[in-house]
Parts: structure tokens; sequence; C-alpha cells
């Protein structure tokens, strides 16, 4: 499994963090929740993408969900 990709919240765009996911890389993200700075893992299994945060495990069925949670978390950057 390829080394997961690290970045901060915003710094790629939702593009870029779909090209990755289906490469097979995870994506770590530092991002502002809960009053402090966690890391989001975005990954995707093939079928389904996933987006695991310290609070919840939220399921995306296709890319235009997982485009609209990157983009609504602020996790990508808006172009």
């Amino acid at each position: 499994m390829p080394e997961p990709l690290r970045v901060e919240s915003g710094e790629l765009t939702a593009d870029e963090i779909l090209d990755a996911l289906r490469e097979g890389r995870r994506v770590v993200v530092r991002a502002e929740l809960l009053g402090g700075i966690h890391e989001v893992t975005l990954r995707h299994d093939g079928t389904v993408f996933y987006c695991d945060t310290p609070t919840t495990l939220h399921k995306h069925e296709d890319e235009d969900g997982m485009r609209a949670c990157v983009l609504k978390m602020g996790y990508a950057k808006v172009e």
C-alpha cells in the first residue's frame, strides 16, 4: 500500500484529492475540528469512499458525494 498523502486542509483541490484516492492512496488531512486540530483520513476501497473523522465514519457511494463532502467540510481548496 502506498504511503498516505499528508496535507493541510485546503491545500489540494477536490480533483487532486479524488485522483490520489483513485490511485489507492489514503489522504490524511489536518483540519480544524471541534475546537482543535485533528487528522481526517480519506480513503477509497474501489467501491466506496470514506471520510474517517475523530467522531464518525462517513461513507459516500460515488465521487460526486465525496467531492461534495470534501468541499463542504473545507478539506479541499475551492477553485
